[in-house]
């Protein structure tokens, strides 16, 4: 598949105008969830999934093994579970003044293990239980969504 980035300037009309399809990855190991330290924003400083938007023309199973690779620096061999359709609305975005409205495909992969992990995205990492990440103040509520009683409901 062919690589279409957009520009810098054409990025920024795409997500003042439209919203974002997205793959959302959580990565499981041994009942833990993987989180990331935001770098950017939306959601910046906040312990999020990892994940990324889906390119034009590329298929979803292309896509999750392209953020896997992108987001945890290596393949997974896990099938991924698809979890459900989240909507992800946030007054901010990496432009000044721009909201982003994103809908995330949620998928679970299983780990056996992580070797170095990128920074780009996320400055620190941290395994986290579902019951450490429910009641953090620091992991972002959507990231909550994927785990509670919300979960593969259609967004209010």
């Amino acid at each position: 598949m062919k690589q279409n980035f957009l520009t810098d300037e054409i990025f920024k009309t795409v997500i003042t105008h439209t919203p974002l399809v997205s793959v959302d990855l959580i990565v499981k190991k041994e009942n833990k969830i993987l989180l990331g330290k935001r770098v950017n924003r939306p959601a910046q400083n906040y312990w999020f999934t990892l994940g990324g938007r889906i390119l034009k023309g590329e298929m979803i199973r292309d896509a999750i093994q392209r953020i896997a690779k992108i987001e945890l620096g290596e393949s997974f061999c896990s099938t991924p579970v698809y979890l459900g359709t989240f909507e992800h609305i946030y007054n901010d975005s990496i432009y000044e003044g721009v909201s982003t409205h994103y809908i995330n495909l949620g998928y679970e992969i299983q780990v056996d293990s992580l070797h170095a992990l990128p920074k780009e995205q996320h400055h620190d990492y941290r395994w986290f239980s579902v019951e450490e990440l429910m009641t953090d103040a620091q992991v972002h509520p959507y990231v909550k969504d994927y785990f509670s009683a919300k979960k593969g409901s259609i967004p209010q």
